[in-house]
């Protein structure tokens, strides 16, 4: 017993020992066993290297792109400047290799990346709306038409061309046809794997885009060879032989130069819609969406609700429009446009821009006597949307501030300078009018929305009793508070339908005919026919967008009013 005693106090005193030299070494620093991170450290470590990753992956691609566009602009103002040491060709070789890797990209895109297993985990469903699609869609067709019609204006004039000139448009003709089916097909697309090389197939597609409009906005070649071909037909009429390259057949000729300049705004148009599709792609690469975010709750489809007057004045508008359009076309038709059609032309402008400028003040109005919340919450596609309102606005705002200028510095008393004028004041008002209803309407939480908060509050526990006198209450305050809003909802549907037609009526007058801007002559010789061409063809086109675009922001204000 007494050694059995002995050895338990042996065996106790080890682990005592070995405590004692344990906190020993704690406290003479010797190595801690590895701190093991929980796994929530290890999460946010992980997620905090993919943002890395993500943001460095942008970078790059944005450089690229960056790159890119100043090259084909160094290309570009080369051939504006010198156009000795670059011509027109290199700058159409450049944009071709652009277009033949944008090409390749975009086959491997649609054909490889996105056929692998996790590649298209998450869709964006705000990105890629109907009326984005569509039209693209139509500016595509018709910048594909707008190429036909090159390619049928070089054939008849092959005799005194390049054949090497044919094969430019024949690349863009495919390049715009695979581009439009890809970005038709994927533009919802949040990619998952190969980011960092789809982030730089989009910017260079984006970049090759980009430069593509530069030199629509740029390049008047072909506007000034039609002009001294006319001129040259007068000549050869007149017994004077000219040295320039004339048409061996004059009305297949004057159908392509027609077409040519009817479509040729289209395809500045087409080269932004794909620039800002491009865009939302290129944000979405690598993007991870909630479970719940793809589901927005119930949004009403678009119904009339009783609205009379804003359709009906709306379509009195669009009547009106068609009829000014009609007559101006015809009379733009023959050699010279009298002086009255430009005055009926921007009589009508003068008429409608007053009436849509108020209804937008009073759409603002009645968005700050709601009672709808303002929804706060991070939405890239309707930041975008607002970044394109504001941005599209510039391009009608611009013209407008010229033409206020060589007004006012040349000949301001005069009947048509003096409409001129007005319009220019009148497009700036409503331009920011619209602007500011528009961005305030997006702004809002949709009704549904506020409704379905109500419906997700989880019930309380009680008698069927108390149960049944709740859901009375709140029904009868329900009732109450919406019918209270009922006039001012029914104004908005009304404004809004009125604003619609209206931009209808305004996108298609510059978008399918000849343009007063550049017709009229006064800005033309007050800045130079270069310099005009210029600025009309950046304006122009960015405000055919402005009106799309807005019609496709006040469809929305109209569903969630």
């Amino acid at each position: 017993m007494p050694a059995q005693a002995s050895e338990a106090q042996k065996t106790g005193a080890a682990p005592a020992e070995e405590n004692q030299v344990g906190t020993g070494t704690e406290k003479m620093g010797a190595p801690a066993p590895p701190y093991r991170k929980s796994w929530l450290a290890r999460h946010f470590s992980l997620l905090r290297r993919d943002r890395q990753a993500q943001k460095a992956g942008q970078l790059f691609s944005g450089l690229l792109a960056l790159n890119v566009v100043f090259l084909g602009g160094a290309f570009i103002c080369s051939m504006i400047f010198n156009n000795v040491a670059v011509t027109l060709g290199d700058v159409w070789i450049l944009l071709a290799a652009l277009k033949a890797l944008s090409l390749l990209w975009l086959l491997y895109y649609a054909t490889c990346t996105t056929r692998h297993t996790h590649a298209m985990l998450f869709r964006d469903p705000h990105a890629g709306s109907i009326w984005v699609r569509g039209s693209l869609v139509l500016f595509g067709s018709c910048a594909i038409c707008l190429n036909v019609f090159r390619v049928g204006y070089d054939v008849s004039h092959i005799h005194c061309k390049l054949q090497l000139e044919l094969v430019f448009p024949v690349i863009e003709i495919v390049f715009i046809g695979a581009q439009t089916w890809v970005l038709w097909k994927h533009c919802k697309d949040c990619v998952q794997v190969q980011t960092n090389f789809t982030r730089c197939g989009l910017m260079l597609t984006l970049a090759t885009n980009l430069l593509l409009w530069v030199l629509a906005v740029t390049n008047d070649s072909m506007h000034r060879e039609i002009k001294a071909e006319l001129s040259a037909l007068v000549e050869n009429f007149s017994g004077n032989d000219t040295n320039t390259c004339v048409c061996l057949n004059a009305t297949v000729c004057e159908v392509f130069q027609k077409g040519y300049l009817m479509l040729y705004p289209f395809s500045t148009e087409y080269c932004l819609i794909c620039c800002a599709v491009l865009f939302v792609m290129w944000k979405n690469v690598g993007r991870r969406l909630a479970p719940h975010a793809g589901a927005r709750p119930g949004t009403p489809p678009f119904h009339l609700h009783g609205a009379i007057f804003g359709p009906l004045l709306g379509l009195l508008a669009l009547v009106a429009g068609v009829c000014v359009f009609v007559l101006f076309q015809i009379e733009a038709s023959g050699l010279a446009i009298a002086r009255q059609y430009f005055i009926l032309y921007y009589a009508f402008y003068v008429a409608v821009l007053p009436a849509m400028s108020l209804a937008c003040l009073a759409g603002t109005a009645i968005h700050g006597l709601e009672e709808r919340e303002l929804d706060t919450l991070k939405n890239p596609t309707r930041s975008l949307d607002v970044v394109l309102l504001m941005g599209a606005a510039l391009g009608q705002m611009g013209i407008a501030y010229f033409s206020i200028v060589a007004i006012v510095a040349t000949r301001p008393h005069e009947l048509l300078n003096r409409l001129i004028l007005a319009y220019s004041l009148l497009i700036i008002l409503q331009h920011i009018a619209q602007n500011l209803f528009i961005i305030e309407g997006l702004h809002r939480r949709p009704l549904w929305e506020t409704a379905g908060k109500q419906e997700d509050e989880p019930p309380r526990r009680g008698s069927l009793l108390e149960l049944g006198q709740d859901l009375r209450r709140a029904s009868l305050a329900y009732i109450h508070s919406y019918s209270h809003l009922n006039w001012k909802r029914r104004a908005l549907k009304e404004i809004c339908l009125f604003l619609i037609l209206c931009n209808l009526t305004l996108w298609m007058m510059p978008a399918f005919g000849i343009h007063p801007e550049f017709e009229n002559g006064l800005e033309k010789d007050f800045y130079g026919y270069r310099t005009w061409f210029t600025i009309v063809n950046f304006g122009l086109p960015l405000g055919v967008f402005y009106r799309m675009h807005s019609v496709g922001g006040l469809v929305e204000v109209y569903l969630e009013a």
